[in-house]
């Protein structure tokens, strides 16, 4: 009898393949999109059934949360034509089919020694304390690989560094405020209140001529 486990499992696999498929086959680049969105959340729900919830939450944070809104953002501001991109696909499908094959062939290589019987693994004790998969790669990185995480820190930070510097140029025809003249902004500097006495507006010359009549 199948378990729930496994049940969700081929649920999450199923729907995973059935929109990656539709990532490749959608006319309409928004859709394509939004359907790798999906893939990336069945994945994600993969995952987790592995035990895996560090990679789970980091696919669904970095990729979905940052990078497949990144590509929306862009589909949906570019005004692309579809017709242009259609033209010429069967010209390099023969290229196209030939480089899946390779990679599918390369994949089924390093993925199919997983699925050879093995001899069972040994049981861990029950006195043995359970730590997360999730504490143990913390561990990991700031003990054994803690001055390349933060070698990467460093080169990610000179990065952003280097993006808002490249951003924040000075030009003659763009237009931008100084926060910090905002922040010492003062009511009393921006509205001035002014005293006058009630003058009665003079009457016009026609006017006066009808009153007279």
């Amino acid at each position: 009898m199948m378990d729930v486990q496994s049940a969700l499992f081929y649920v999450f696999s199923a729907v995973m393949l059935f929109a990656a498929f539709r990532v490749i086959t959608a006319r309409n680049p928004v859709h394509a999109a939004l359907y790798l969105v999906l893939a990336f959340f069945q994945a994600s729900g993969v995952w987790m059934l592995l035990r895996a919830e560090f990679l789970s939450i980091t696919l669904v944070l970095v990729y979905v949360g940052a990078v497949m809104v990144l590509f929306l953002f862009v589909v949906m501001m570019l005004d692309i034509n579809m017709d242009s991109i259609r033209q010429g696909f069967w010209k390099h499908f023969p290229l196209a089919a030939t480089m899946g094959a390779v990679i599918a062939l390369e994949l089924a290589a390093v993925l199919l020694g997983g699925f050879r019987i093995r001899e069972p693994q040994v049981q861990a004790t029950a006195g043995a304390v359970q730590v997360s998969n999730t504490k143990e790669l913390g561990v990991l990185l700031y003990t054994e690989y803690l001055y390349p995480v933060q070698i990467a820190a460093l080169i990610l930070f000179v990065a952003l560094v280097a993006a808002i510097a490249l951003t924040l140029r000075t030009r003659k025809d763009s237009k931008y405020q100084n926060p910090a003249d905002q922040v010492r902004v003062k009511a009393r500097d921006r509205v001035a209140l002014v005293k006058m006495d009630a003058v009665k507006p003079p009457v016009a010359p026609a006017a006066e001529e009808e009153k007279s009549a």
